[in-house]
C-alpha cells in the first residue's frame, strides 16, 4: 500500500483526490511507493497538468486511492466494500476537508457507497471526473477539461 505524498496537504488537506487503485508504475516502487502526482506514468502526468491548470495548490489536497492496495485490475464492488474501513479512517483524519474529487467510476462509486452505507458519515461535496488513464476511452480534451474544472471547483469550496 503506497504512502501519502509528503508534498501534499496531509491532515490539513481541504480537498481529497481519489483515484481507483495504485497503478503499475506505483506498484513497481515497492516499499518506497507513494500516491503522488510525481509518480512515473501518463496518469500521474495528466493529473499534474490538470491540477496546475486548475490552480489547486499542491499543499491543500491529499491524493489517495479508493482501494489503497494493488489490484492490477479495475476495483469491484467487493473491493470497494473491503476498502471502506480505510476510507472511513482517512476521512475522520481530515477535519478540514471541504470537497472530494473522484477520478473514475470506481472511485465515485466507492465514495457514494461510503456516504450511503455509513449513517454517521460527515458528508462533503463530491465532484466526479473521468479517470485520466490513456486507457480510458473518454475524449482526451474532455477528460482534461473535466479534471481541471472539478479541481478548480473543489479549490473554491
Amino acid at each position: 500500500m503506497p504512502g501519502f505524498d509528503p508534498s501534499g496537504g496531509g491532515a490539513a488537506a481541504t480537498v481529497l483526490v481519489l483515484m481507483e487503485s495504485p497503478g503499475p508504475a506505483t506498484i513497481k516502487q515497492g516499499e518506497d511507493a507513494i500516491s503522488s502526482e510525481d509518480n512515473p506514468g501518463p496518469t500521474a502526468s495528466a493529473f499534474r497538468r490538470a491540477r496546475i491548470e486548475s490552480g489547486l495548490g499542491r499543499n491543500v489536497y491529499l491524493r489517495w486511492n479508493i482501494v489503497p492496495w494493488a489490484l492490477g485490475r479495475a476495483p469491484t464492488v467487493t473491493d470497494l466494500d473491503e476498502a471502506r474501513p480505510a476510507l472511513a479512517q482517512l476521512l475522520v483524519s481530515l477535519p478540514q476537508l471541504r470537497a472530494i474529487v473522484t477520478f473514475g467510476t470506481p472511485a465515485l462509486t466507492g465514495v457514494m457507497r461510503y456516504f450511503t452505507l455509513e449513517p454517521r458519515a460527515r458528508v462533503v461535496p463530491v465532484l466526479a471526473a473521468p479517470h485520466l488513464s490513456p486507457a480510458n476511452a473518454t475524449r482526451a480534451g474532455e477528460k482534461h477539461l473535466r479534471a481541471v474544472t472539478a479541481l478548480r471547483h473543489a479549490s473554491l469550496l
